[in-house]
């Protein structure tokens, strides 16, 4: 039993060795992912550290346990991957087998078809008209979080900039999602606040879970990681889907959008994933049940206010100990709001071009997302390297690599927006500037996002000046545990 057991987790471990690829030499059990494995490195962290070994390499194999995945590190070879060859790798790996948990089978985890008809079906519901109408919601939670930050600067408290901005985007998506009060900027114990948390909170069951299926993925195909999360969103889902009588009810929100997409009928679109014998593809049907909803809900929700909250209070972060970038952008925003009297709206925050810069230069020094996965879907050769890989062999571009590589950002630990002024910003850095990803699966809520984080943004620096508290350190560390959002 021990000898198959041996045989099962190193079964694959001279996979790049056979292919002339440099690779991180693996053991047992773990592959070459012991440090993440043990909760000692996030993932991010991983992928930085070996980026940064391998210097003149293209691409770097590595193991999570006995699976071989390859780290890229050439923009051409990244560009073929999220665009070019986009065919091979339009699965993101997240899903490693057939059975999905229901709040899995949304447009960020889905593959194949299911992924193709969801983003046909739900891209209109991202368009600039269906943004406008959904920002009176934003306004309404600027001001209450200018109102918190207010009651924390009268008292002369420090705040924690990455709370404030979780609650403010828990409320924003809480409206503009379900069409409900979340209450996160006025509650201390919000209900909606507390589910955001144990969306991402890292549990010994959830980790045993998720390294089961790593390990052992045929056996604990079965296992859920999401089972208090999964009946608390179904039941949301469900009680206000009855309360609008499966109706658009007019609120303008990703409910009543999907209500809409629902209202169309049966998804239907040419398969990717299956063809008829004369070699056309087959038509893939869905139908938008209760379920797949809530799933798309789900995702709404946990995306939404995560990745913004983390890019924003970053960025809030580094504005502290840059005041003279700071001082700009607020004369910018008392510039803007003056010929709109003073108030945010759509039009408002559009013309805030510094503002704009000043967060995407956060989200190159901290993307949300640390890093991009894709899974070929069939064998593929890499045509820089005349190396060929598996069907199921998972790729990483790692973006927080990338973005503080001073071969693309000369000086990367300087804090400066003017780098994404349109007029010297290098184009061909548009597969090495990742923070929404490139290509036919980049985030379809990019325009959703930016929106609420430039109007909270322009909510705390209108009004406020933001410095280091004296427990502020300069360089936050990553939690270990932080998996595709960083923490």
């Amino acid at each position: 039993a021990l000898i198959a057991l041996y045989y099962y987790f190193t079964r694959n471990f001279n996979y790049w060795k056979d292919r002339g690829i440099e690779y991180e030499h693996p053991v047992p059990l773990f592959g070459s992912n012991t440090s993440n494995y043990l909760m000692q490195k996030s993932t991010t962290e991983y992928l930085v550290e070996v980026y940064w070994k391998y210097p003149k390499e293209k691409v770097v194999g590595i193991f999570r346990s006995s699976k071989p995945e390859l780290v890229l590190r050439d923009p051409e070879i990244i560009k073929r991957v999220l665009t070019t060859d986009f065919t091979y790798f339009y699965s993101r790996g997240l899903n490693l087998h057939d059975e999905v948990e229901p709040l899995f089978r949304n447009l960020f985890f889905a593959d194949g078809d299911m992924w193709r008809l969801l983003r046909q079906r739900m891209t209109p519901a991202f368009t600039s008209g269906k943004l406008r109408a959904m920002f009176p919601l934003v306004v309404e939670r600027a001001g209450r979080l200018q109102e918190r930050a207010l009651q924390a600067a009268a008292a002369g408290k420090t705040i924690d900039a990455r709370d404030l901005m979780a609650r403010y985007t828990t409320d924003f998506i809480g409206a503009c999602g379900f069409g409900l009060d979340a209450n996160s900027l006025n509650e201390e114990q919000s209900a909606f606040r507390k589910l955001g948390k144990n969306i991402f909170k890292v549990t010994f069951k959830n980790v045993l879970v998720l390294y089961l299926k790593d390990f052992f993925p045929e056996i604990f195909q079965g296992l859920k990681q999401m089972g208090q999360v999964e009946d608390e969103m179904t039941d949301l889902v469900r009680a206000i889907l009855m309360q609008r009588n499966y109706k658009p009810s007019g609120r303008n929100d990703f409910i009543d959008l999907l209500l809409e997409c629902r209202s169309k009928g049966t998804m239907m679109v040419e398969s990717i994933e299956r063809k008829k014998e004369d070699g056309s593809p087959e038509i893939a049907t869905l139908e938008l049940d209760d379920i797949l909803i809530a799933a798309q809900v789900f995702i709404f929700f946990a995306a939404g206010f995560e990745t913004s909250s983390s890019a924003t209070s970053y960025t809030l972060h580094q504005l502290a100990y840059n005041q003279e970038v700071q001082a700009k952008v607020q004369t910018e925003i008392d510039r803007v709001l003056v010929k709109h009297d003073n108030k945010l709206s759509y039009d408002a925050i559009k013309e805030m071009t510094y503002l704009d810069w000043t967060f995407k230069e956060g989200m190159r020094m901290f993307p949300s997302l640390g890093f991009l996965m894709r899974r070929s879907v069939q064998r593929y050769t890499l045509p820089e390297l005349g190396v060929s890989i598996d069907a199921g062999v998972r790729v990483f571009v790692p973006t927080q690599a990338l973005h503080n590589d001073p071969q693309y950002f000369p000086e990367p630990d300087q804090f400066r927006p003017e780098r994404f002024d349109p007029e010297v910003f290098d184009q061909t850095l548009k597969y090495i500037y990742l923070p929404f990803g490139i290509g036919p699966r980049a985030c379809i809520g990019e325009r959703l996002g930016l929106m609420q984080s430039l109007a909270g943004l322009a909510a705390i620096l209108s009004r406020f000046t933001v410095h280091p508290a004296p427990e502020s350190v300069r360089q936050p560390r990553v939690l270990p545990t932080s998996g595709i959002v960083q923490s």
